[in-house]
């Protein structure tokens, strides 16, 4: 949230001062999350199995 949108919105303003920013907080974990997904999801190295005899 910016300035402009803090002083034009008071009471989210206070909330963020008393609580911190929830929804930043969030965004970050979740990003962070989706990061760890994509590197234990991660199949490049993988190779085919092969067929058995």
């Amino acid at each position: 949230m910016s300035s402009t949108d803090q002083a034009d919105a008071p009471i989210y303003a206070g909330l963020i001062e008393g609580r911190g920013d929830v929804p930043a907080d969030v965004r970050r974990t979740a990003e962070q999350a989706w990061r760890e997904v994509g590197r234990a999801m991660d199949f490049s190295d993988a190779r085919p199995a092969r067929a058995y005899s």
